[in-house]
């Protein structure tokens, strides 16, 4: 059955409530994980592996797209998907997807914002924002050869033409420097997922850990959570 958009609306107000009271004690405060990754990279699988389980909202308008694509009785084929229903769907999504996001940056709450990573541009807006807001910011590159890619993407259910794999590989693959720059060494990792092994992924996951436990020391960051426990002393 199909969810009217009313009810989506009503659900987003419910999680503004949440996230307002949640806020100054949550445990990822003022920590922004960017992840960046071509089609084929295993991006979804490295996210949950990496940074899984430590109280991280992500903010990922695919999951929202393909749950409405469900809740429609559509499948993720580009039939469907490139239909104009599937392209209304989409832009619901990401609708859906930026009113959370914003729900999120008002008890700012930790976020793993998840994209391809292939417009410097638009990352380097976005982290200009959240740092403005007193974040600290990261990036978890998840990186492969285009082999693995490729072989990858003949296995997804949303399969994309080979040609487009190599014209998206190659565009991420050459913003790794301006990344390195933009993030610091410090908090930008690459994620090798050529062939990474548990040992490998549960490495990352406790290195992003102690990035997630690290004390905020931003002005802005430290002033805001004052004012906030102080409304709550009242």
């Amino acid at each position: 059955m199909t969810r009217k958009f009313s009810d989506i609306k009503n659900d987003l107000f419910i999680e503004q409530v949440k996230e307002l009271n949640e806020g100054v004690y949550d445990p990822g405060i003022f920590k922004a994980f960017f992840l960046a990754g071509g089609p084929g990279s295993g991006k979804s699988y490295v996210q949950k592996r990496t940074t899984g389980a430590r109280g991280l909202k992500v903010v990922n308008s695919d999951d929202v797209f393909e749950k409405l694509l469900k809740d429609a009785g559509m499948q993720t084929t580009p039939s469907d998907i490139y239909s104009d229903k599937g392209q209304a769907l989409r832009g619901r999504a990401k609708a859906i997807t930026k009113a959370r996001q914003s729900n999120y940056l008002i008890g700012r709450l930790g976020l793993v914002i998840d994209g391809i990573g292939k417009d410097v541009d638009k990352i380097q807006k976005q982290v200009a924002a959240l740092r403005g807001l007193g974040y600290d910011t990261y990036m978890i590159f998840v990186n492969t050869s285009e082999d693995v890619a490729q072989e990858r993407n003949q296995q997804r259910s949303r399969t994309l033409a080979r040609d487009e794999v190599t014209r998206m590989w190659n565009e991420v693959q050459k913003n790794i420097g301006a990344f390195q720059s933009l993030f610091g060494a410090r908090n930008f990792i690459i994620v090798d997922n050529n062939q990474a092994d548990d040992a490998y992924l549960s490495s990352v996951w406790k290195h992003v850990g102690k990035l997630v436990k690290q004390k905020v020391t931003n002005h802005i960051a430290k002033a805001w959570i004052e004012n906030e426990l102080a409304k709550k002393r009242r």
